[in-house]
């Protein structure tokens, strides 16, 4: 709150905006970066209504205010009232996910379903127990009960969302935009809602006809395992009949790949990569009294042997309570140009959550985890190999739908086998994980791929109608919810269920989740064209590294892809830029030869 009530002052302080308007107005600014800095800065003083009336400021400042307390709201009662669900007998839940469920005893027979000193769970409908039940659970009643009851809580965010959707619209309107995703996407690379809205039709378009044939693969599944009690295929079905699937296909167990992840390995492979790609390497360095903020925290220096220190990174990876739930990168201080002689280093943390402690070896990653790691590390090196001359540009500091694709980019080394074989060992034994057994995580991974983008486009379709033009703003958000559902997945919306009022990508990418998607395409011709051949490969390490990620924020994206990859990544669209969407649909064998033509037309228009 601090934090934000001083950036508050900053950006009101007429003194310094005026200072940036002469600036950007200077025809004699030395660089390119600097005249660019100075754009920016007045672009970003101006989205916090500095340029307004003082009438129209005030009200700007209270909706500011609003919205961040509006978001607090929000995730507080996510955290308060995750819900739960009661299940008798315990014979129920299988054994695996015992550990994240509550032992319970039923006190009363009534109806709860169990009866007096019957032993059953409470089921904690928080997103991470939700997926676990919906994966392993056989009974169907589990299931739905727990489904309908995650995606209906916490029930006061259906208000609290209300309140946000109608501050962001009064904020954009006051600054002169029909909506808050205009005013949220008219600096990015899409540059407006309708080419965004463009972008996600077509590629839902693309792979709907895939899409409905997994749909329907999934539904004769689950009526070959259940016969003539079989009535449809619910929402909730979908997690455990895939997962069925996907295991019975590959016969891939989810204990066995996790084997070869101890988590020391996985941070080897990630200083394998920095060293292979960059020419650089991690050390660790001991920290100053009272630096760390818990014992498990620690702090590695990257160094080139030509260069000297890059930047630090803290690794905070394992969970405890009272954490920052989930995994993110954070950056404590960007790197700038303090004198022809000085450079500030970057410094980041990157922080998951793990199972496990820093002190137990035992610690072993599920492949997803591992993809998550590798994630965030490609966050953390954009900071580290960034070399800005002003801090506002440093490393992740970039258009909203370019800031994801070196994250996304590095998810790629996590499953490339050429990659995993330099540290992906047995956790006892030492064995290689074997190539076959890669081939299988592949197999299973693109086995419903259609089903799993569809809910992505979804996901983004819904985030730009709920912050777009109020047209009718009687219509609750839930209606609108189930409208898009309908519309643009292949699965049935449950009637009474409000998935939204959990949706926290709401708050921190208020119309700005389709970055992910473009993300993805960027990154899949990225590494097509230039990675595909040899992921390890130095010449083509220092090519990404000059080209884009040492530049933040400090170019335009399209210049720098462009730069780097040739033409062919972007595609112009109404005055907007979006991706070439032909290399991501290619990899996951989503585009059929007749639908990939038009495809490849449109990218050279």
């Amino acid at each position: 709150m601090r934090i934000n009530e001083y950036l508050h002052f900053l950006n009101t302080n007429h003194t310094l905006y005026n200072a940036m308007k002469k600036a950007e107005q200077d025809e004699h600014l030395l660089t390119k970066e600097a005249h660019r800095a100075a754009h920016h800065l007045r672009i970003d003083f101006e989205k916090g209504g500095i340029h307004l009336s003082s009438e129209k400021l005030d009200r700007v400042n209270q909706l500011h205010m609003e919205i961040f307390k509006l978001s607090a709201e929000f995730g507080e009662n996510i955290a308060i009232d995750p819900g739960h669900v009661d299940v008798y007998p315990a014979s129920l839940i299988p054994k695996n996910i015992h550990h994240l469920l509550t032992p319970i005893h039923c006190s009363t027979s009534g109806p709860s379903g169990g009866s007096r000193g019957e032993k059953g769970f409470r089921i904690t409908t928080d997103p991470r127990n939700l997926v676990s039940v919906l994966q392993w659970v056989s009974d169907e009643k589990v299931r739905k009960s727990s489904y309908i009851k995650g995606i209906s809580v916490p029930y006061a965010n259906i208000e609290v969302l209300d309140k946000l959707i109608a501050a962001r619209h009064e904020l954009a309107e006051l600054m002169g935009y029909r909506s808050y995703a205009e005013f949220t996407v008219k600096q990015n690379l899409a540059s407006s809602p309708e080419v965004v809205t463009s972008f996600l039709c077509e590629m839902s378009e693309v792979i709907r006809p895939r899409a409905d044939q997994e749909f329907e693969a999934i539904r004769k599944f689950k009526r070959e395992k259940c016969g003539n009690n079989c009535i449809d295929l619910e929402p909730w079905d979908e997690a455990y009949y895939t997962g069925m699937m996907k295991s019975s296909a590959q016969n891939l167990n989810s204990l066995i790949v996790a084997s070869y992840f101890p988590l020391p390995h996985c941070i080897e492979g990630l200083k394998v990569l920095v060293k292979s790609l960059f020419g650089a390497t991690f050390h660790n360095v001991p920290m100053a009294p009272g630096e760390s903020w818990h014992p498990d925290v620690i702090k590695m220096v990257l160094h080139h042997p030509q260069e000297g220190d890059l930047g630090y990174l803290y690794l905070d990876l394992y969970s405890r309570k009272g954490k920052y739930p989930g995994c993110a990168n954070f950056t404590i201080k960007g790197g700038c140009r303090i004198s022809e002689t000085e450079y500030q280093l970057p410094v980041v943390a990157l922080v998951c959550n793990f199972s496990g402690s820093h002190s137990s070896s035992t610690v072993r990653l599920t492949h997803c985890e591992v993809e998550t790691l590798f994630h965030e590390f490609g966050h953390s090196l954009h900071s580290l190999l960034s070399r800005t001359d002003y801090q506002h540009f440093s490393g992740t500091r970039v258009a909203l739908d370019f800031a994801e694709m070196p994250s996304n980019l590095f998810e790629y080394f996590a499953w490339d086998y050429r990659v995993l074989k330099t540290f992906a060992k047995h956790y006892s034994s030492g064995e290689v994980i074997p190539e076959s057994l890669v081939k299988s995580m592949h197999c299973a991974r693109d086995m419903f791929a259609a089903t799993e983008l569809q809910r992505q486009i979804f996901y983004a379709l819904v985030d730009q109608t709920l912050f777009g033009e109020q047209a009718d703003s009687s219509r609750d958000t839930s209606s609108i919810v189930a409208d898009l559902k309908r519309q643009y997945t292949s699965w049935k919306h449950v009637e009474g269920t409000h998935w939204q009022i959990r949706f926290s990508h709401l708050l921190n990418y208020g119309a700005g989740y389709y970055t992910y998607l473009y993300a993805r395409c960027f990154s899949a011709t990225i590494w097509k064209k230039l990675l595909h051949e040899d992921p390890l490969s130095l010449a083509t390490g220092t090519a990404i590294r000059t080209k884009l990620l040492q530049h933040g924020g400090a170019k335009e994206p399209a210049e720098m892809m462009n730069d780097l990859v040739g033409e062919g990544i972007i595609r112009y669209c109404n005055g907007g830029i979006v991706p070439n969407m032909t290399s991501f649909l290619d990899e996951l064998g989503l585009v059929e030869d007749q639908l990939l033509g038009p495809l490849l037309q449109s990218s050279k228009r």
